[in-house]
Protein backbone atom coordinates (compact mmCIF):
# COMPACT_ATOMS: atom_id res chain seq x y z
CA UNK A 1 0.00 0.00 0.00
CA UNK A 2 1.16 3.11 -0.42
CA UNK A 3 3.23 4.79 2.21
CA UNK A 4 2.98 8.35 1.90
CA UNK A 5 0.29 9.80 4.13
CA UNK A 6 -2.72 12.25 2.99
CA UNK A 7 -4.78 14.43 5.46
CA UNK A 8 -8.43 14.00 5.34
CA UNK A 9 -10.08 15.28 2.13
CA UNK A 10 -12.60 17.60 3.08
CA UNK A 11 -16.00 17.66 0.66
CA UNK A 12 -18.54 19.85 1.16
CA UNK A 13 -22.38 18.51 -0.25
CA UNK A 14 -23.70 20.28 -3.34
CA UNK A 15 -27.14 21.22 -3.66
CA UNK A 16 -29.21 22.83 -6.09
CA UNK A 17 -29.88 22.34 -9.70
CA UNK A 18 -26.43 20.29 -10.94
CA UNK A 19 -26.03 22.08 -14.30
CA UNK A 20 -23.05 23.45 -16.48
CA UNK A 21 -23.83 26.70 -14.99
CA UNK A 22 -24.11 25.46 -11.62
CA UNK A 23 -20.22 23.58 -12.23
CA UNK A 24 -19.16 26.64 -13.55
CA UNK A 25 -19.78 28.59 -10.39
CA UNK A 26 -18.38 26.25 -7.95
CA UNK A 27 -15.08 26.41 -10.28
CA UNK A 28 -15.15 29.94 -10.34
CA UNK A 29 -15.26 29.81 -6.34
CA UNK A 30 -11.82 27.31 -6.77
CA UNK A 31 -13.52 24.22 -6.29
CA UNK A 32 -14.74 21.26 -8.51
CA UNK A 33 -17.60 19.57 -8.57
CA UNK A 34 -17.25 15.76 -7.30
CA UNK A 35 -19.31 12.62 -7.15
CA UNK A 36 -18.89 10.21 -3.77
CA UNK A 37 -20.56 6.48 -4.06
CA UNK A 38 -20.25 3.20 -3.00
CA UNK A 39 -20.42 0.98 0.12
CA UNK A 40 -24.18 0.20 -0.52
CA UNK A 41 -24.60 4.36 1.05
CA UNK A 42 -26.58 6.71 -1.30
CA UNK A 43 -24.26 8.77 -3.83
CA UNK A 44 -23.72 12.61 -2.28
CA UNK A 45 -22.51 15.11 -4.93
CA UNK A 46 -19.82 17.48 -3.57
CA UNK A 47 -17.16 20.25 -4.12
CA UNK A 48 -13.76 19.85 -3.21
CA UNK A 49 -10.26 21.34 -3.47
CA UNK A 50 -8.79 20.34 -7.23
CA UNK A 51 -4.89 20.83 -5.46
CA UNK A 52 -5.64 18.39 -2.59
CA UNK A 53 -6.94 15.91 -5.27
CA UNK A 54 -3.97 16.81 -7.61
CA UNK A 55 -1.42 16.22 -4.91
CA UNK A 56 -3.43 12.61 -4.57
CA UNK A 57 -3.35 11.93 -8.42
CA UNK A 58 0.65 13.32 -8.79
CA UNK A 59 1.13 10.94 -5.81
CA UNK A 60 3.47 7.69 -5.59
CA UNK A 61 0.63 5.35 -5.36
CA UNK A 62 -1.58 8.09 -7.75
CA UNK A 63 -5.16 7.08 -7.96
CA UNK A 64 -4.74 4.13 -6.05
CA UNK A 65 -4.19 6.26 -3.02
CA UNK A 66 -6.49 5.61 0.17
CA UNK A 67 -7.03 7.86 1.85
CA UNK A 68 -9.48 9.57 4.36
CA UNK A 69 -12.90 11.45 3.16
CA UNK A 70 -14.39 13.87 5.03
CA UNK A 71 -18.04 14.67 3.95
CA UNK A 72 -19.43 17.74 6.16
CA UNK A 73 -22.08 16.01 8.25
CA UNK A 74 -21.00 12.38 7.53
CA UNK A 75 -18.72 10.09 9.01
CA UNK A 76 -15.57 10.10 7.90
CA UNK A 77 -14.78 7.29 5.32
CA UNK A 78 -11.83 5.59 3.56
CA UNK A 79 -12.29 6.35 -0.49
CA UNK A 80 -10.04 6.54 -3.89
CA UNK A 81 -10.34 8.11 -6.90
CA UNK A 82 -11.69 6.28 -9.74
CA UNK A 83 -12.48 8.67 -12.17
CA UNK A 84 -11.61 12.39 -13.32
CA UNK A 85 -11.81 14.66 -16.13
CA UNK A 86 -9.01 16.94 -17.11
CA UNK A 87 -9.66 20.64 -19.48
CA UNK A 88 -8.25 19.30 -22.55
CA UNK A 89 -6.57 22.36 -23.14
CA UNK A 90 -4.79 23.70 -19.90
CA UNK A 91 -4.79 20.58 -18.60
CA UNK A 92 -7.32 21.51 -15.37
CA UNK A 93 -9.51 18.96 -13.27
CA UNK A 94 -13.04 19.37 -14.25
CA UNK A 95 -14.52 16.64 -12.32
CA UNK A 96 -13.91 13.87 -9.73
CA UNK A 97 -15.40 10.80 -8.39
CA UNK A 98 -14.76 9.18 -5.42
CA UNK A 99 -15.55 5.75 -4.26
CA UNK A 100 -16.06 4.37 -0.71
CA UNK A 101 -14.05 1.70 0.53
CA UNK A 102 -14.35 -1.01 2.80
CA UNK A 103 -11.32 -2.31 3.45
CA UNK A 104 -12.44 -5.82 4.67
CA UNK A 105 -13.32 -6.58 1.10
CA UNK A 106 -10.93 -7.53 -1.68
CA UNK A 107 -11.25 -4.99 -4.62
CA UNK A 108 -9.72 -5.17 -8.53
CA UNK A 109 -7.17 -2.28 -9.26
CA UNK A 110 -4.61 -2.12 -11.89
CA UNK A 111 -1.02 -0.88 -10.82
CA UNK A 112 2.17 0.14 -12.64
CA UNK A 113 4.98 -2.15 -13.89
CA UNK A 114 8.41 -1.04 -13.15
CA UNK A 115 11.02 -2.53 -14.66
CA UNK A 116 14.54 -1.65 -13.23
CA UNK A 117 18.09 -2.81 -14.05
CA UNK A 118 19.54 -2.86 -17.58
CA UNK A 119 18.79 -5.65 -19.54
CA UNK A 120 21.67 -7.92 -20.68
CA UNK A 121 20.60 -8.46 -24.00
CA UNK A 122 20.72 -4.71 -24.59
CA UNK A 123 24.04 -4.09 -22.50
CA UNK A 124 25.66 -6.82 -24.29
CA UNK A 125 23.72 -7.61 -27.67
CA UNK A 126 22.74 -3.97 -29.12
CA UNK A 127 19.29 -5.23 -27.93
CA UNK A 128 16.05 -3.01 -27.09
CA UNK A 129 13.97 -3.63 -24.14
CA UNK A 130 10.49 -2.99 -25.18
CA UNK A 131 8.10 -2.73 -22.13
CA UNK A 132 4.45 -4.16 -23.79
CA UNK A 133 2.15 -4.28 -20.55
CA UNK A 134 2.82 -0.70 -18.22
CA UNK A 135 -0.04 -1.59 -16.04
CA UNK A 136 -1.32 -5.00 -14.83
CA UNK A 137 -4.64 -5.74 -13.05
CA UNK A 138 -4.88 -7.19 -9.59
CA UNK A 139 -6.81 -8.08 -6.93
CA UNK A 140 -6.31 -7.92 -3.53
CA UNK A 141 -7.26 -5.97 0.22
CA UNK A 142 -7.17 -1.99 -0.32
CA UNK A 143 -4.63 -2.50 2.40
CA UNK A 144 -2.34 -4.88 0.28
CA UNK A 145 -2.24 -2.41 -2.93
CA UNK A 146 1.19 -1.93 -3.99
CA UNK A 147 2.50 1.33 -5.45
CA UNK A 148 4.10 -0.22 -8.48
CA UNK A 149 5.63 -3.62 -9.13
CA UNK A 150 8.89 -3.74 -9.77
CA UNK A 151 10.61 -6.41 -12.27
CA UNK A 152 14.37 -6.90 -12.09
CA UNK A 153 15.49 -7.37 -16.03
CA UNK A 154 18.87 -7.54 -15.88
CA UNK A 155 19.23 -11.10 -16.36
CA UNK A 156 17.05 -10.83 -19.78
CA UNK A 157 18.89 -11.72 -22.19
CA UNK A 158 18.24 -11.26 -26.35
CA UNK A 159 14.71 -12.19 -27.24
CA UNK A 160 14.48 -13.07 -23.57
CA UNK A 161 10.58 -12.55 -22.02
CA UNK A 162 8.61 -11.64 -19.19
CA UNK A 163 5.16 -12.60 -18.91
CA UNK A 164 2.62 -12.02 -16.02
CA UNK A 165 3.43 -15.61 -14.75
CA UNK A 166 7.40 -14.14 -14.04
CA UNK A 167 5.84 -11.29 -11.77
CA UNK A 168 6.56 -11.59 -8.19
CA UNK A 169 3.65 -13.18 -6.20
CA UNK A 170 2.67 -13.34 -3.36
CA UNK A 171 -0.39 -14.41 -1.11
CA UNK A 172 -1.58 -10.84 -1.03
CA UNK A 173 -2.46 -10.55 -4.17
CA UNK A 174 -3.37 -11.84 -7.23
CA UNK A 175 -3.10 -11.64 -10.91
CA UNK A 176 -6.14 -11.57 -12.88
CA UNK A 177 -4.80 -11.30 -16.30
CA UNK A 178 -3.77 -14.31 -18.52
CA UNK A 179 -0.13 -15.39 -16.95
CA UNK A 180 1.28 -16.08 -20.64
CA UNK A 181 0.96 -12.50 -21.26
CA UNK A 182 3.67 -10.77 -22.41
CA UNK A 183 4.73 -8.03 -20.05
CA UNK A 184 8.77 -7.26 -21.25
CA UNK A 185 10.81 -8.41 -23.81
CA UNK A 186 14.23 -8.02 -25.15
CA UNK A 187 13.88 -7.47 -29.74
CA UNK A 188 16.06 -5.99 -31.83
CA UNK A 189 15.45 -3.24 -35.06
CA UNK A 190 15.84 -5.31 -38.54
CA UNK A 191 17.31 -3.39 -41.39
CA UNK A 192 14.79 -1.96 -43.89
CA UNK A 193 14.62 -4.79 -46.76
CA UNK A 194 14.58 -3.54 -50.41
CA UNK A 195 11.15 -4.25 -52.05
CA UNK A 196 11.50 -7.53 -54.55
CA UNK A 197 10.49 -6.36 -57.96
CA UNK A 198 7.17 -6.96 -59.35
CA UNK A 199 7.23 -10.60 -61.42
CA UNK A 200 6.94 -9.57 -65.15
CA UNK A 201 7.92 -5.99 -64.90
CA UNK A 202 10.45 -4.69 -66.46
CA UNK A 203 12.83 -2.90 -64.63
CA UNK A 204 13.17 0.97 -66.61
CA UNK A 205 16.72 0.51 -68.37
CA UNK A 206 14.92 -2.02 -69.87
CA UNK A 207 12.14 -1.54 -70.76
CA UNK A 208 13.69 1.99 -72.16
CA UNK A 209 16.40 -0.14 -74.21
CA UNK A 210 13.74 -2.29 -75.55
CA UNK A 211 11.40 0.34 -76.92
CA UNK A 212 14.11 1.88 -78.69
CA UNK A 213 15.44 -1.59 -80.32
CA UNK A 214 11.90 -1.99 -81.35
CA UNK A 215 12.02 1.41 -83.21
CA UNK A 216 15.16 0.77 -84.59
CA UNK A 217 13.90 -2.26 -86.17
CA UNK A 218 11.19 -0.85 -87.50
CA UNK A 219 12.58 1.79 -89.09
CA UNK A 220 14.45 -0.44 -92.19
CA UNK A 221 10.72 -1.77 -92.51
CA UNK A 222 9.31 1.53 -92.65
CA UNK A 223 12.24 2.68 -95.52
CA UNK A 224 11.46 0.32 -97.57
CA UNK A 225 8.05 0.05 -97.88
CA UNK A 226 8.11 4.29 -98.49
CA UNK A 227 11.18 3.60 -101.00
CA UNK A 228 9.66 3.63 -105.12
CA UNK A 229 9.83 0.12 -106.74
CA UNK A 230 12.65 -0.44 -109.86
CA UNK A 231 10.60 -0.82 -112.86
Amino acid sequence: MASQKFDAVVATPRTGKFNKNHARRVRVEGKIPAVVYGAGMDSVAVTVDPRVVTKILHSEAGHNTIFDLNVEGAVLVKAMIVDWQHEPIKGKLLHIDFKRIAMDKAMRVSVPVLLTGIAAGVKNSGGILDQVLREVEIECLPSDIPDHIDVDVSGLELYGAIHISDLPHSGSIKFLGDEHALVAHVTIIKEEVAAEPVAGAAEPEVAKKGKGDAAAAAAPAADAKAAPKKK
